[in-house]
C-alpha cells in the first residue's frame, strides 16, 4: 500500500517540485509554484465545498427552528430533517466529500515539502533516502547539485519555528473561517442560541487558526509555506464564487417570474 502510495501521489509531487526548482532556483518560488498548480486542479472539487459550507450556514436557522419544535420526538425529527434537505437540495456531508477526496492529496505533499528539506547540512545534496525517490534524469543531475532551503535567500525552509509564517498562516485560516460566516441569515425569533452545527464552525473559526499556528511553527517552513499559499488561494476563490453566486440570486432576483 505504501509503495503504491508513493508511486501514485508522493513520487510525482517530490518530482514535480524538484523539477520547477531546477529552472526556478528557488525552494520558496518553487513551492509556490507547486501549490497553485495542485490548487487549480482541486478547483472544482473545492468550488463544490465551499458552496456546500455557505448552503449549510444559510440554512441553520430553519434547521434551529425544526429542531426546537421537534426536539422530543426523536423519530419524526429525523423525517422532517430529511425532508428539509430534500426540499432544499442541501447534503450535510457534501461539504466533507471533496476533503476526503483531497485528504491523500494534501499528504502527498505534505511528504513531498517534508521530502525535499531533508538535505546534508555540509553539502546541501538531498540524502540517499529522498534522491531514490527522484525520477533517473532529476537523480542523476541532483546527485550532484546542491538544493538551496531558502526563499528569497531570507528564510530557510528547512527549519523548524519559523514565527513569521506560522502567524502569517494561522491569520489567513482565520480569515477564511470569518468569510464563512460573514453573511450569515438572522438567527430565528425565540431560539435559546445556535445550532449544534453553527456552534461548532465558530468554534472551529477560532480553533484552527490556533493550531495552524501550533503545527506551522513544528514543522520545516517550506511545509507552513505551503499551508499558508494554500490558504490565501482558498481565500481568493471563496470570494470569487461568492461574488459568482450573489451575481446569480441578484439577476435571478430581478427576473420576471
Amino acid at each position: 500500500m505504501g509503495n503504491l502510495f508513493n508511486a501514485i501521489l508522493f513520487e510525482p509531487f517530490l518530482n514535480g517540485l524538484v523539477f520547477i526548482y531546477q529552472y526556478v532556483g528557488d525552494l520558496g518560488l518553487s513551492i509556490i509554484i507547486l501549490t497553485v498548480i495542485i490548487k487549480l486542479l482541486l478547483y472544482v472539487p473545492s468550488r463544490s465545498s465551499i458552496r456546500s459550507q455557505k448552503a449549510l450556514q444559510k440554512t441553520q436557522p430553519k434547521l434551529k427552528e425544526i429542531q426546537e419544535k421537534y426536539k422530543n420526538n426523536k423519530e419524526e425529527l429525523g423525517r422532517q430533517l430529511m425532508k428539509f434537505y430534500k426540499e432544499n437540495k442541501v447534503n450535510p456531508f457534501s461539504s466533507c466529500l471533496p476533503l476526503l477526496i483531497q485528504l491523500p492529496i494534501l499528504i502527498g505533499l505534505y511528504r513531498a515539502f517534508y521530502a525535499v528539506a531533508q538535505i546534508d547540512p555540509t553539502t546541501h545534496i538531498l540524502v540517499a533516502d529522498q534522491l531514490q525517490h527522484l525520477y533517473e534524469p532529476l537523480r542523476n543531475i541532483f546527485t550532484q547539485r546542491a538544493v538551496d532551503p531558502s526563499f528569497l535567500s531570507l528564510f530557510d525552509l528547512s527549519q523548524n519555528k519559523n514565527y513569521l509564517f506560522a502567524i502569517m498562516a494561522g491569520a489567513a485560516q482565520f480569515w477564511q473561517g470569518k468569510m464563512l460566516m460573514v453573511k450569515q441569515p438572522p438567527r430565528v425569533p425565540g431560539a435559546k442560541d445556535e445550532s449544534v452545527a453553527a456552534g461548532v464552525n465558530k468554534q472551529m473559526m477560532y480553533f484552527m487558526p490556533i493550531l495552524t499556528v501550533f503545527f506551522g511553527m513544528q514543522f520545516p517552513a517550506g511545509l507552513t509555506l505551503y499551508w499558508l499559499v494554500s490558504t490565501l488561494f482558498t481565500i481568493v476563490q471563496q470570494y470569487l464564487v461568492f461574488r459568482k453566486d450573489t451575481i446569480k440570486e441578484t439577476v435571478s432576483s430581478h427576473e420576471p417570474h
